[in-house]
């Protein structure tokens, strides 16, 4: 990390996105009453998510054609469970596609579900390294789950039926209402921590990256859906380009331990 890592970007929040869409998808179809919505091109849209973001991470990689060779490690390294969770994901994801009539059978929806989340834990763990202080706790998963709830609810609102968009629109308003709350408070409390993560928050208080994902991810998004009481077409468009720009900050702002080798604390 601390460089802007386009592929990653890429590859983890378009990953995230899809696994936040199967998700509001499997609550919207089989959770609440009422028509499921156009449940196969939402589905479809979930595969071209993972299949645009894997094909940016094979980018991150010096010997692409080793890809498969990642799983080789699950015994100790989240960057090979990740890999994995992923990969099943990805497979399930592509069979719900394929057998969706109408709606994707509950139990297949769930589980793709259930398999996205937990191949989301994998990714928190392996961006939560121990040379980078301000980061190797719980946050990167906390926001990598936003990444899901907020972008996922904001595609899912182009395939769901008008009598199910009350709640889209409050899932929706209610993810970007916490992050907006998670991403303010966040970089002053690394303020309050070492040398190192508090150079970490400062990087980010004093970034334009930083307020712009803070303006254009959160803050206009909510107002529009606040004014219009539903979700505008062109907000989930800004809350994905919110993410992407917050994530280009999270590659790039993270201070590691060894920075200041040599230097006086």
């Amino acid at each position: 990390m601390s460089q802007m890592e386009m592929p990653l970007v890429i590859f983890t929040v378009l990953s995230q996105t899809a696994v936040g869409l199967v998700a509001i998808s499997a609550i919207r179809q089989h959770a609440a009453d009422g028509p499921a919505g156009s449940v196969r091109p939402e589905w479809m849209t979930a595969v071209l998510l993972l299949i645009a973001g894997l094909v940016a991470s094979l980018f991150h990689l010096g010997h692409p054609l080793g890809a498969p060779m990642a799983i080789k490690h699950l015994g100790n390294a989240w960057l090979s469970r990740e890999a994995l969770g992923i990969g099943v994901f990805t497979a399930l994801v592509i069979v719900g596609f394929l057998s969706a009539r109408g709606r994707v059978n509950a139990g297949l929806s769930f589980a793709a579900a259930a398999v996205g989340l937990i191949a989301l834990f994998f990714t928190g763990m392996t961006y939560s390294p121990p040379g980078f202080p301000a980061l190797n706790n719980v946050m990167p998963f906390v926001f990598f789950l936003l990444t899901a709830a907020m972008v996922g609810a904001g595609f899912a609102s182009y395939f769901t039926p008008a009598e199910k968009m009350p709640m889209i629109t409050r899932i929706l308003a209610v993810s970007l209402i916490v992050g907006l709350v998670v991403y303010l408070v966040v970089p002053f409390l690394w303020l309050s921590g070492g040398t190192v993560m508090r150079q970490t928050g400062l990087n980010y208080i004093f970034s334009p990256l930083y307020w712009a994902r803070i303006v254009v991810g959160l803050v206009v998004p909510l107002i529009a859906i606040w004014r219009m009481r539903t979700v505008p077409a062109w907000v989930p468009v800004l809350v994905l380009a919110g993410e992407l720009i917050g994530r280009i900050a999270f590659f790039s702002l993270a201070v590691h331990a060894s920075a200041n080798m040599g230097g006086i604390y």
